[in-house]
């Protein structure tokens, strides 16, 4: 995905004062994968069905064992939404990292497969629609990341988060002309 540089542009309350650095491969060993049951979308789970094939040989074997015997998807639902199993404590796509991150790297767009939860982290929307980077101390963060520390890191979220913010802005634009789309039907009716 190329860095978007309207990504500074959506508005981010917290964007400001927010530091942040994602230290997976040097200190962490992806805490959040192992914590975290990502919530997905139905589209997100019809694109991950279509190419399951091309992740099962990547999977962990339990993980792929769990896979194959009950699918990616568990019974669990946050949101409304359903969430991804876990095997071994893990989310099922983990192994030495997401592998849906790395398959989608490898195509050119790291965040092709994953769920945009995922993909989003640590830039999150509040119930009223407003983005932020999660940090301690900030809208009752609950989840006591290493990463989500402010004082962990002297690095801007602004620059550590460019693509996610470029994601994000992307979003809020898709979420945008739908609701413009939407009018336009409305008011042919």
């Amino acid at each position: 995905m190329p860095n978007d540089s309207r990504a500074t542009e959506l508005p981010v309350i917290n964007l400001h004062a927010a530091t942040y650095e994602c230290t997976f491969g040097r200190g962490c060993d992806g805490i959040c994968c192992r914590e975290g049951r990502p919530l997905i979308y139905a589209e997100e789970i019809a694109k991950l069905h279509a190419n399951l094939s091309r992740f099962l040989p990547l999977l962990r074997p339990r993980a792929r064992a769990v896979v194959e015997k009950r699918g990616f998807v568990s019974g669990r639902r946050r949101l409304g939404q359903p969430l991804l199993r876990i095997a071994d404590g893990w989310c099922v796509f983990f192994n030495s990292g997401c592998v849906l991150h790395r398959v989608g790297a490898e195509e050119g767009d790291k965040f092709r497969y994953k769920p945009a939860v995922c993909s989003l982290f640590p830039v999150q929307q509040n119930e009223h629609d407003q983005w932020y980077v999660r940090q301690h101390g900030f809208e009752n963060e609950k989840w006591d990341l290493f990463c989500l520390d402010p004082n962990n890191s002297a690095v801007s979220a602004a620059e550590s988060l460019r693509d996610e913010l470029a994601l994000a802005m992307r979003f809020d634009d898709e979420a945008r002309a739908a609701q413009a789309n939407a009018g336009d039907v409305g008011s042919a009716e």
